[in-house]
Order: structure tokens, then C-alpha cells, then sequence
């Protein structure tokens, strides 16, 4: 073990691939996930082309309007709904689209208003919802009720959507393709902000989801989680004080995100404002690159970086990690990860460590490279196989590696 102050410490490389380009997604435009269709890369940048609109622009095929008290849904001449109860406003507009529809078709929601915890919105097949408003949740409930819920569909769609309050969930979408969520805003005193996942079927990924731009606070778990996805595009995660993890992404493959960006995520426990985990990026037995983030902004919480449980097949271009109340980076039992392919910086008090458990294959193939690591240390226990550390500068830090 050694000490030394704005040294760069070198170690062999093992031909792991050493730099990305830059991921430059934004709202506007940004590339399909990885094999996703043409026609659904076509579909996707209608959507974001969409999701830039103020809320409520363009063309509806139905409306929830609030005025003074009372919600009135309406589809065209039809009213459908009036009465006092956002919820039903809602769903009664979604369900006055066209039944049975093979195309999208849009409801805008006017006005602010409190559902239940233990209710849900739920969206069929090609359906938009735009919400113009904040949904405030309140009371409890169990299960999976959601603000909005998904199930089975294709085609689905939230343009915008607030949340306040104290939600199971704040969006659910189990098994599904062709998701996409764009400016979302979840500002909540428990609950979890965002989950998709597979488990109405886990030998069907769902598949083609991508989120642009989500804000997530007072979670009592995490922000954002996904479990069982192929082909994920993310444009940016703002997490402040989740319970848990900022972005978790469990067993999803070919996902690329653009920014992670985490205050005070998982504080007091090994949750990470970016975590990895049960077999992540997996893709049959292997572990080739199909996880692409852009940067991981960490300050404060538990972990900054966590990959866990046989996952990897990942590089993160950049990280400024910084106050992590845990380790700033654990890779452990991760397999093709390279942390920092372009530049970052971890100062502590957490450490950077490589890790293995006796249940899992060791960690293997993992590259730390172009970091400045300030009141920290680089260490590795027990030894991985194939590890590289390059050209990382240690200030008033120390390295023990193997």
C-alpha cells in the first residue's frame, strides 16, 4: 500500500475498450435503444419531438378540464365525466377512446388535484396522457396501485405528469413495449418514483422504453428502478434524497443513459445513487458492452457507484462522486465494467473498491482508470481477475490493489 500526493498511478491494461464517445442525448432528440426497429426509432423521436411541446399543445382526442370544483372529461361533444373526482375525470376521458385502437390517441388533463394511494389511473394500449396539473396522493394503499398504471400495452405514453404526496408508486408499467415517459416531476414524501419492469411475465422482456427527463425526491425507496428490459434510453435522472437508490437498473440489457444526478441518495444504507444489479447487462452468458452512461454525479448518500450480483457489461464515460456516506464505487462480483472511460473525480471519505462475494463467480475484467481521487483510497480485496487501474492521480489517498 502506498501514499502520494498528485501522482499519477499507472497499471497494465488488459485490452479493455478505454473511451466512448460522448453521449449527446437530449428531449428533443435522442437515438433508439439498442435493437430497437426503425419503425420504432421512428416512433421514438416522434415522441420526443412531442415531449418538448408545452403541456397540453397539439391535438386531443380527449380532455379532463378542472373549473372551480369540478372536473368535466370530455371527448369531442361528448362529456363524459363531471364531478368532483379527478380520478374519474381522468379515467373516464382515457376510456372514451376509440376501443380496440391500433394507433396512439391523446388525453390532456387541465387542473391540479388529490387521488388516493390506493387507486390508479390505468392506461390501455396507444394511449398519450398529458397532465397540466399536479396529482396529489394521499391515504395509503397496497400492491401496485400507481398515479398511473400500465399493464400488457403497447404504445404508452406520458408527455408530462407532476406528482405530490405519498404514493405507492408514482408510475407502474409491467410488460410492455413502446413506453415512453417524457418531463416527469415526482416530488414525494415516500413511496417509489418510477418502476418498469417484466414480472406479469418474465420470459417476455419488456422492451423499447424511454424515459427524458425525471426529477425524484422523499422516495422511501428508489427513484427510478427497472427489472427486465431490453432497450432502455434514459436522458436524465435527478435525484434528491431518495430512500434508496437514484437509478436502479435490475437484469435490463442494451440501455444507455445520459446524466445520473444524485443528492443525498440511499443515505445510511449500501443503495447507490447508481446501482446495478441481478445479472444487469447480462446477455446470455456473457457480459459484451451494453450498458453506455454518460456521467454519474454523486454528493452525499450512500453509494456513489454500485454494481452487484453477476451484473456489468457497462462503461460510465465520466463520475464526480464526492461525501459518499459508504464506498464511492463497490464493484462486486461485476464482470466488463469500466468506470471513468473519458475523466472523473471521487474524494471521500468513501473509497473505490473491488469486491467479491464466494457465491458468485469473482469479479473480473473491471478498468478504473482517469480519476482523481482526493481523501480517498483505491483498494482491491480479494484480488479480481483481470483488473486494471490506469492513470489515476491519488491525492492524499492510498492504493492497495493486486
Amino acid at each position: 500500500m502506498g501514499t502520494s500526493k498528485g501522482t499519477p498511478i499507472g497499471r497494465r491494461g488488459i485490452g479493455l475498450a478505454a473511451g466512448l464517445a460522448a453521449l449527446a442525448l437530449t428531449t428533443t432528440a435522442m437515438s433508439a435503444p439498442a435493437g430497437a426497429s426503425a419503425r420504432s426509432g421512428a416512433q421514438t423521436a416522434t415522441a420526443a419531438t412531442k415531449s418538448a411541446l408545452a403541456c397540453g399543445d397539439g391535438t386531443a382526442n380527449a380532455e379532463a378540464v378542472l373549473s372551480g370544483s369540478t372536473w368535466t372529461a370530455r371527448n369531442g361533444s361528448r362529456t363524459v365525466y363531471t364531478g368532483t373526482s379527478m380520478l374519474s375525470a381522468m379515467q373516464s376521458a382515457v376510456n372514451s377512446l376509440t376501443a380496440g385502437r391500433t394507433s396512439k390517441q391523446r388525453v390532456v388533463v387541465r387542473g391540479s388535484g388529490s387521488i388516493s394511494a390506493g387507486s390508479r389511473l390505468s392506461l390501455p394500449s396507444y394511449t398519450v396522457l398529458d397532465v397540466c396539473g399536479t396529482v396529489n396522493v394521499t391515504g395509503s394503499g397496497s400492491g401496485d396501485q400507481a398515479v398511473v398504471y400500465a399493464r400488457g400495452v403497447t404504445d404508452v405514453e406520458v408527455q408530462h405528469l407532476t406528482v405530490t404526496g405519498a404514493p405507492l408508486y408514482g408510475i407502474f408499467v409491467r410488460n410492455g413495449v413502446n413506453i415512453t415517459l417524457g418531463q416527469i416531476d415526482m416530488r414525494l414524501s415516500r413511496g417509489l418514483g418510477i418502476r418498469i419492469d417484466n414480472h406479469g411475465d418474465r420470459s417476455v422482456r419488456t422492451r423499447n422504453v424511454r424515459i427524458d427527463n425525471v426529477y425524484v425526491s422523499g422516495t422511501s425507496t428508489h427513484g427510478v428502478e427497472t427489472y427486465g428490459l431490453d432497450g432502455l434510453t434514459i436522458g436524465t435522472v435527478t435525484a434528491r434524497n431518495t430512500g434508496h437508490s437514484g437509478l436502479l437498473l435490475n437484469d435490463t440489457i442494451n440501455a444507455t443513459v445520459n446524466t445520473v444526478d444524485a443528492q443525498g441518495a440511499g443515505t445510511g444504507t449500501g443503495y447507490a445513487a447508481f446501482r446495478m444489479a441481478n445479472r444487469n447487462g447480462r446477455i446470455g452468458s456473457g457480459y459484451p458492452t451494453n450498458i453506455r452512461v454518460g456521467q454519474v454525479i454523486a454528493r452525499g448518500g450512500g453509494r456513489g457507484v454500485f454494481c452487484v450480483s453477476e451484473s456489468g457489461g457497462a462503461v460510465i464515460d465520466r463520475v464526480d462522486i464526492a461525501q459518499t456516506g459508504n464506498n464511492a464505487i463497490l464493484i462486486e462480483n461485476c464482470y466488463n465494467v469500466n468506470i471513468a472511460a473519458q475523466s472523473g473525480s471521487v474524494t471521500g471519505p468513501g473509497d473505490i473498491r473491488i469486491a467479491a462475494r464466494s457465491e458468485f463467480p469473482n469479479t473480473s475484467d473491471i478498468t478504473i482508470q482517469n480519476l482523481r481521487v482526493t481523501d480517498s483510497a483505491i483498494r482491491e480485496s480479494p484480488c479480481g481477475i483481470n483488473t486494471t487501474f490506469r492513470n489515476n492521480t491519488l491525492v492524499n489517498s492510498s492504493q492497495s490493489i493486486c
